[in-house]
């Protein structure tokens, strides 16, 4: 419904409003009607357009006058933005009982065009005469506009996130903000008594700054007008045409934070200040996403660890070797830059952010805060690319903090759902129990999102705690696109009751390292707490498998059982070799850790099964020894490696949470 104004009409002397295009004047006649009038007549000048609203009992008298009945109401339009002051006229004759001109009352009209602007298309562009500015709507056919956080760090001199200067410091952080236009169109003289004011909610200034440019000395000027502490903005000087305003993110969405932004221009009146018309806007502040397993990677971070037994310099060449298959990017971390801790993927995640007009890639840093806890503000937030973090209040975290506990589905559909950008996953403890958990803060931040509806899964269970010990993603060219792979004590336990059968049961686990303690097949499997544990084991994670096919949409099919022993410890579970699903996915190249099991005709049993498990599907796997370097430090190749990746193809706008 068109925004409405009230003038009421006088005997008296004329009145003069101002409107604006596309609203409606409302014209008051029954206080200003003169003693005696039993009817009106209404007559307007070319460009106004008159509407008397009666309801089905008034009758109008003849062709052209009205009784003066209180039901009746009288609303102009006008449809094009005057060209001089007072250019538009109505005026209103009273007529008494006996048809006689009683009195007159005239309004002056001078109509201007006051339009707040935004990409509500979504396509990179600003139109103007928008319908339902104020609406976000999702989907393919939704419309508002995308804001982004403005957290990377273009200048070199800042020593913080581009969003937390109150200056522009450098043009092209003008690349990640969202244009907002102020067009107004009319005589520039009627704008003498009248204010504009841009403005936001209190609500919502903190979330938000926007700056205005300005020309000065045939130089662009940013000036920030609207943010913390600045709620409203009072335009200098009114003329027509276009100012532009550039609008950034401070804050992304979060559980006190819906992500919705409003943004207003308000026409008011001079003495006392009163507004006439107002238009509103909305932006959404586009959300954090995390890319899964199927997206292509662009580089791979890793960190050098040259000193001691503990070293993993054998690792980092057959990392190498697997980048070279991959053709994909090396980062390596020197022993100074990670404080010689060497778990990046427990630390950060890496994600993007995207609007129709920028896309940059996001670290998520981790609470986990243990010697890489500066490397992502310090070595990765940059030119575009930014930075996020949540600190746990008292910053009490566990290991379930740590963001080897997060990881994220492909694509999916669950019973007709979808899900285009896949689901979050976090390892937790039973929904009914009581144990370690991902802090709230970083919980609260990833449900927020929306956009990949966060599922918690059973990873109590196990010493460390993280998700990564037990499943992992891998692409594939068929059915769904990928299959997600389940470490599986019972396809140990028949791989090796299978080779004993065949005679190998003197056949060695933990061959060719030295130092460790071997152990045959034979004594493997008759080992009754060792099967205990993994009984226990494969119930834990038996229950996941339930809830992922249930909340993925999965299969029998689209699953693979990857053999895996476990072993208690003070009640939760250690890999006893090499976590082979704890592998680095690089397209359709896997780094496996190299599982040391039983040899048998020269080669690794546990090895030829993933191999036949895998290569089916167009993968390739490359076995890497990370035993020492980082096995028997309670990870493994996943946890001591990070992966950038390609962003979705698919505009999370178009999502339907």
């Amino acid at each position: 419904m068109p925004q409405r104004q009230v003038v009421q009409m006088s005997t008296s002397h004329a009145r003069y409003a101002v409107c604006v295009l596309g609203t409606e004047i409302v014209l008051d006649v029954h206080r200003s009607t003169p003693k005696g009038a039993a009817s009106f007549e209404v007559h307007a000048t070319s460009a106004v357009t008159v509407h008397v609203i009666h309801n089905p009992v008034t009758k109008p008298m003849n062709t052209s006058q009205w009784p003066l009945d209180c039901d009746i109401e009288i609303v102009v339009t006008i449809d094009v933005t005057s060209r001089a002051v007072n250019d538009n006229k109505v005026k209103i004759s009273y007529y008494g009982w006996e048809g006689n001109e009683l009195a007159v009352a005239w309004l002056y009209l001078t109509c201007v065009d006051v339009s707040l602007d935004v990409d509500l298309s979504r396509n990179g562009r600003v139109k103007s005469k928008e319908k339902d500015k104020a609406k976000w709507t999702w989907g393919p056919d939704g419309q508002g506009a995308v804001l982004l956080v403005n957290c990377d760090r273009d200048s070199p001199s800042s020593v913080g996130m581009d969003n937390s200067c109150t200056e522009m410091r450098t043009s092209t952080d003008l690349q990640d903000m969202s244009v907002m236009i102020l067009r107004t169109q009319g005589p520039s003289a009627v704008f003498a008594d009248y204010q504009l004011v841009l403005h936001v909610p209190e609500s919502d200034a903190d979330k938000v700054r926007v700056f205005h440019a300005i020309r000065r000395d045939s130089r662009l000027q940013y000036k920030p007008v609207l943010g913390p502490n600045k709620l409203s903005y009072v335009l200098d000087h009114i003329s027509r045409g276009d100012s532009t305003f550039y609008v950034e993110g401070l804050s992304f969405p979060d559980a006190d934070f819906s992500g919705l932004v409003y943004f207003s221009v308000s026409l008011l009146e001079y003495s006392p200040s009163t507004p006439i018309f107002t238009d509103t806007v909305v932006f959404r502040v586009a959300p954090w996403i995390m890319t899964p397993n199927t997206q292509q990677p662009v580089e791979v971070f890793v960190c050098s660890i040259e000193e001691g037994i503990n070293s993993n310099d054998v690792f980092l060449e057959g990392l190498q070797v697997l980048l070279r298959k991959a053709n994909c990017k090396l980062t390596i971390c020197s022993e100074v830059e990670s404080r010689s801790d060497r778990w990046i993927q427990d630390e950060l995640e890496f994600g993007y952010v995207e609007a129709p007009h920028k896309t940059f890639p996001v670290v998520f840093d981790s609470p986990r805060n243990r010697g890489l806890r500066d490397f992502a503000f310090k070595k990765i937030l940059g030119p575009d690319f930014g930075y996020v973090t949540r600190e746990p209040p008292g910053k009490n975290t566990s290991s379930l903090d740590s963001f080897g506990n997060l990881d994220v589905s492909p694509p999916v559909t669950v019973r007709g759902k979808e899900y285009p950008l896949g689901r979050i996953l976090i390892g937790s403890t039973l929904p009914w129990a009581s144990g370690r958990r991902m802090s709230k803060v970083v919980r609260d931040f990833l449900y927020a999102q929306k956009v990949q509806a966060p599922l918690e899964v059973y990873s109590e269970w196990l010493s460390v705690g993280h998700l990564d010990e037990f499943l992992t993603f891998v692409p594939a060219n068929d059915r769904k696109g990928f299959r997600l792979l389940l470490a599986s004590p019972n396809a140990c336990y028949k791989l090796f009751k299978e080779k004993q059968k065949q005679g190998y049961g003197d056949a060695t686990q933990l061959i060719g390292l030295k130092d460790v303690e071997r152990i045959t097949i034979d004594k493997l499997l008759a080992d009754e707490k060792l099967k205990n544990d993994n009984k226990h084991a494969q119930r834990c994670i038996d229950w996941n498998r339930d809830l992922l096919k249930k909340e993925l949409g999965l299969s029998e099919h689209d699953i693979i059982d990857i053999p895996q022993l476990f072993l208690l410890k003070e009640s939760r579970a250690d890999a006893l070799f090499p976590d082979m699903v704890n592998m680095l996915v690089l397209g359709k190249h896997l780094g496996i850790p190299k599982p040391f099991g039983p040899v048998i005709g020269g080669r690794c049993c546990l090895e030829e099964k993933v191999r036949s498990l895998l290569e089916p599907l167009g993968l390739t796997c490359t076995f890497i020894n990370d035993y020492f370097s980082y096995h028997v430090l309670s990870g493994d190749i996943h946890c001591g490696t990070n992966v950038r990746r390609q962003p979705f193809s698919f505009k999370w706008w178009h999502v339907v949470p």
